[in-house]
């Protein structure tokens, strides 16, 4: 039964497919994969076009809107929203450490390996074929624009139009040429993390050398490394983030019988920002996006060799690491440690189908734009340019005016650029 609710001038419908949980055996094993779809009320009844939402991650639930605004606003003048769940989020059939605890290893392996984002496709394209939908567009934030660029080299003809933002991965490079990227793109940012707020290097300075020097425990009874706390250098690519993380810094520590100590607040904040811990995917796939028939072997634990900044030593300055997933989070995150064998053996694995048609994206018709953010921490622009000279009919909104969140910061006025972009497409084409 659909459940169904009116939330202000918004109409929600939810809805629940039963989908192959590997393609290839059609009377396998299924499992469950959660929408929910999104109307403006007073247009409940019209016969709108679809534009389907396609999270970034991987390992994230879509959003859970609560009011017309942001780029649902924009989207719900035209459209019908279809929010999806990938295979593995949210109400979909959810990927945890609980879930996976009744597998071996071997298993885990073999059942993670459908998770990427060829099935979330295929799944998209069951649905649509589900609901009777002819053709729908798609709009792809950050991985969902990865998940996006499969759509459109294998299913094209199932799309309308595709917008994407912060989203537009290399067709070919391996996952080491996008570390050695990003890793200067983290090691930029905190430059200027560092030069807009002066104070910051010896606050993080000092909250390093207190974890080399003491057993910290955070509030699940994990202990608290230095190398966890580099990993809260994720946010300096996101809009706000710097002046966030700076007041965290501030409240970092607390005197107790005239001695420093690490707050319960601010270890509170710490476990809050590791995602691994209730996103498991993020952390054992996040490699495998970049992997088309080719292994990761923990490319960004490798790469970190050239950057010996981001190894701390007392008496040395402190320095983020950013959206880099570790070996060692599998000794030391609490929630992973049960895949640590999986997540070594995936590293190793070698043959992930190909993501990407290169021949298909160039002779693509379908009006694709893109808003690409010029100095995105997460997706590095030179790559992203690189596939745009691939597909010679996609259209690219080019800008430093936004972080790599833009759609979360100014998304009505970034939808409405990419669907009047699209429009002169289809003019043009015309």
């Amino acid at each position: 039964m659909q459940a169904c609710f009116y939330v202000d001038d918004l109409f929600y419908r939810q809805h629940q497919f039963e989908l192959p949980l590997d393609y290839a055996d059609q009377d396998g094993e299924t499992i469950r994969v959660f929408a929910r779809e999104v109307v403006a009320k007073d247009k409940q009844d019209t016969d709108l076009p679809w534009l389907v939402y396609l999270q970034g991650g991987p390992g994230f639930p879509a959003p859970r809107p609560d009011s017309n605004s942001g780029w649902f606003k924009r989207a719900l003048k035209q459209y019908r929203i279809l929010l999806l769940d990938q295979r593995g989020t949210g109400l979909s059939t959810v990927i945890s450490h609980q879930t996976l605890a009744c597998k071996t290893p071997d298993q885990q392996v073999a059942y993670l390996s459908q998770f990427r984002a060829d099935n979330i496709v295929r799944d998209a394209e069951a649905i649509r074929e589900q609901l009777g939908i002819q053709q729908w567009a798609l709009l792809g934030q950050s991985f969902g624009g990865f998940c996006a660029l499969h759509y459109l080299s294998y299913y094209p003809q199932s799309l309308s139009r595709a917008y994407l933002t912060g989203g537009i991965p290399s067709m070919t490079r391996h996952a080491d040429d996008v570390y050695q990227a990003t890793y200067q793109r983290v090691l930029d940012k905190t430059q200027q993390f560092f030069h807009a707020f002066p104070a910051a290097q010896g606050m993080c300075n000092r909250i390093a050398d207190y974890l080399l020097n003491n057993e910290v425990i955070l509030p699940n009874g994990q202990r608290f490394t230095v190398e966890q706390f580099q990993l809260i250098g994720i946010n300096l690519g996101r809009s706000g983030g710097a002046l966030a993380m700076y007041y965290l810094l501030e409240d970092a520590f607390v005197d107790v019988n005239s001695q420093p100590e690490l707050s319960y607040s601010f270890l509170t904040a710490m476990l809050a920002e590791q995602s691994y811990l209730t996103n498991p995917i993020y952390a054992i796939l996040h490699e495998s996006i970049y992997c088309q028939q080719d292994a990761s072997q923990w490319s960004a634990h490798r790469v970190r060799e050239h950057y010996p900044q981001c190894n701390y030593v007392s008496g040395e300055d402190f320095c983020f690491t950013g959206e880099m997933v570790y070996p060692w989070m599998f000794d030391q995150l609490e929630t992973l440690k049960p895949l640590k064998t999986a997540a070594d053996l995936l590293a190793e694995k070698a043959d992930w189908s190909q993501l990407y048609d290169v021949e298909q994206l160039a002779k693509n018709t379908v009006p694709v734009t893109a808003a690409v953010y010029v100095e995105d921490m997460y997706v590095e622009f030179d790559y992203s340019r690189e596939t745009l000279a691939l597909m010679p009919n996609a259209k690219a909104w080019m800008t430093n005016e936004y972080e790599h969140n833009g759609l979360r910061a100014d998304g009505e006025r970034i939808l409405d650029k990419l669907i009047s972009m699209a429009e002169v497409i289809e003019q043009t084409q015309s």
